[in-house]
């Protein structure tokens, strides 16, 4: 019998993806310093740029952001890109700045 189901309610990071894709732009090497930090030059990058896309290393693969793409930290710290019409479709923003976030236990939602 099939049944339906709705996603459990969980918070995530994220980023929209926005340059004017020259190599190096900050965009670009601020979400590429977010996946990989933490990770020093022996060990293998989970992402990286070729001036134009991001490359992130999931569980499925290589995935590849375009421009304007959501990369999005998971629940478990895995990073992965998330076309925008299905973000929008799936995510609402809860806090305006994550240094304001806190463990309450309760959604403190934008007005």
């Amino acid at each position: 019998m099939i049944q339906k189901f709705r996603k459990k309610p969980v918070i995530i990071e994220a980023i929209k993806f926005e340059t004017d894709n020259e190599a190096g732009d900050i965009n670009m090497n601020e979400i590429i310093d977010w996946i990989n930090q933490g990770k020093n030059e022996n060990e293998r990058y989970k992402a990286w740029h070729d001036g134009t896309n991001i490359h992130i290393e999931t569980l499925e693969g290589t995935m590849r952001a375009d421009c304007f793409d959501w990369i999005i930290k998971g629940v478990k710290g895995e990073f992965y890109p998330c076309k925008p019409d299905i973000f929008e479709e799936t995510y609402e923003k809860v806090w305006s700045d994550p240094d304001d976030m806190q463990d309450t236990g309760e959604e403190q939602r934008l007005q």
